[in-house]
Formats: C-alpha cells, structure tokens, sequence
C-alpha cells in the first residue's frame, strides 16, 4: 500500500492507493485536529487496513526543508522521519502542496479539464501549473525519463507588470515605499479585491465589498464587480503567457488553485486567451500553447500518491 496527503489550514485530503488504484480515501477539517499524527491515526484506524504502508507522500501548504514542514495556518509540523517512524511507514517524503499538484497533472483525466485553448499539444514538452487561490502558485513540469520532473519556484512574488492605465491605477493602489508589487498582490483572492477597491475610489457610491467571493457573486450585477473581475482574468492572462514562453510550455498551460472553477464561465468568454496572446512579435506563437482548467480539487492529493509510487518502484 501506498499513503499520500493533501494538507492546508482549511481541509486535508488522505488516501490510500494499491495496485489497483485508491481503496479510501477521507476528508478532514484540519482545524479540528491538535497536530497531525493523531488524524493521521485516525484515518488510518478507520481504514481497517493491516497491509504495510511501503511508501508515502504528503503535500503540505508551506515552506519544506530538510523532508520537514510547517503548515503555514496551523501550529502543524510534518515531519517525514518522524511519521515514518511512529507509523511504519518504509518512506515519508514531504513537499510543497503546489509540487504535488505539479505532479498530479500528470495523471489527470479528459473529464477533470476544461479547455480555454486547444493549442497544438507537444506531448513531451514541457508543461505549466498556474494557480490562483489565497496565494499565487507556480509550478512546471519537465520531461525526465518515463516520468516528469516537477521545477517549483516562487513564480508569483515576480513584479506585477500593469498593461494599460487601470491596472496602472491597480499597481499605485497596492505600492507602498520600500516595498514592490508583486503578481501575487493582484492575481489572487485578496488581490481581486484589491482590485476592486482600486476602481472603487473613482466611483463614487460604489458598495465596498471586502470579500473576493463576494464580488464574483456580484460580478453578474454590479458593473464595478464586473470590471474588477475582467482586469483580474486579463492579469492572470498575460501572466500566465509570461510564463508559458518563459518554460516553453508546449505540453499545456494548466489553471489550478481555487479561483479558475469559480469563475470558468467567465475564463469562456476570451478575456484571460486573449491576454495570453499579446505577445507583440511573438503573439503568433501563442495560439499554439493548450490552455486548460483544472476542475478536479483532489489535484495535491493525486500527486502526493504519484509521488509516493514512484518511490516504491
């Protein structure tokens, strides 16, 4: 058997995969457990399975050094050796959630995608995660042998680059002296609102809304919220073609994290394809990347599996 763990500060997905894929599989409220050993105990005490655990991979929302992390919104330390240990488990690997993700696209299925851009697909070429969420995760995935080699980064704290006057009036709402506004500032949940509040300030009676969701909600009715929301996907757009030529993703560009479900309908309709496409001498080149959104939230958590099964081969 194989053991593999998607864990943030809101929810943590475990699993247990064999031969013949996973055999079960729980959700869990992070927050209502003191540490993670004890839910991993009880995860693996409601499984009533005896088969050792050969190998094991958990994902973990924070910065990992050492096959040891600190979730970032919980007192939670995961401690590879250590679980190894404490569970018999022959080997514990620990890594970033956003590496596992990388991982998990991998082995994604036609039914977990929604295509933006069909593109002209290399199959062997490298290939992108993006994801929106809280934060701004940036992931690639390399070609290596039979499998993919995952090139992790902090791709989202790269500068926010405006590409017309309002996001220009985005950029001066979040500088501040001494510091730079990074992508992550304007392509995430928080910066959605930052966004929004941003264009508020030259509407007078405008409602202030404080919450990203929220202003998806009202995106259908409220002018402002539906501006907000273009200039977000437009900005997520040109990054992601940023990036897309910066790796060569020719295998596909894919959209993960929270927000790219929420808003699917509206990714539809051209705003974030055409972003991605202005390229100036090189915007030819752009309709040749494949654009796809991930719908599958169990994303981290296939790719701690695949992980942990490579280990055992």
């Amino acid at each position: 058997m194989i053991l593999g763990g998607d864990i943030g500060g809101t929810k943590t997905l475990l699993a247990l995969a064999g031969n013949d894929g996973i055999v079960h599989e729980r959700r869990y409220p992070s927050q209502d457990w003191n540490d993670f050993p004890a839910l991993l105990r009880a995860f693996l005490d409601d499984t009533g399975f005896t088969a050792i655990i050969t190998s094991a991979c958990f994902g973990v929302a924070g910065p990992v050094e050492d096959n040891r992390a600190k979730v970032t919104y919980l007192p939670w330390v995961i401690d590879g050796p250590s679980l190894g240990a404490a569970f018999g488990i022959g080997r514990v690997e620990v890594v970033n959630d956003f590496a596992a993700a990388a991982q998990g696209v991998a082995t994604l299925q036609p039914d977990d995608l929604v295509t933006l851009q069909e593109g002209r697909p290399r199959p062997q070429a490298p290939r992108l995660l993006i994801g929106a969420g809280t934060g701004l995760g940036v992931a690639a995935l390399i070609p290596e042998g039979n499998g993919w080699r995952t090139v992790g980064g902090e791709g989202g704290h790269i500068g926010f680059s405006p590409a017309n006057e309002e996001q220009q009036a985005v950029w001066q709402h979040l500088a501040r002296p001494g510091s730079r506004v990074t992508a992550e500032n304007v392509i995430s949940g928080p910066g959605l609102t930052a966004i929004y509040a941003s264009l508020a300030k030259v509407s007078p009676g405008s409602t202030a809304i404080s919450d990203p969701a929220e202003i998806v909600a009202a995106a259908s009715s409220n002018p402002l919220a539906s501006r907000a929301l273009d200039l977000f996907i437009a900005a997520y757009g040109a990054f992601a073609g940023d990036l897309a030529l910066l790796f060569m993703a020719r295998g596909g560009v894919y959209l993960g994290g929270g927000i790219a479900p929420k808003i699917l309908l509206r990714l539809k309709e051209g705003g974030f394809v055409r972003a991605f496409r202005e390229r100036g001498a090189h915007a030819g080149l752009m309709s040749d990347f494949p654009i796809r959104v991930v719908t599958n939230e169990r994303l981290g958590l296939l790719g701690a599996l695949s992980i942990a099964a490579a280990h055992t081969k």
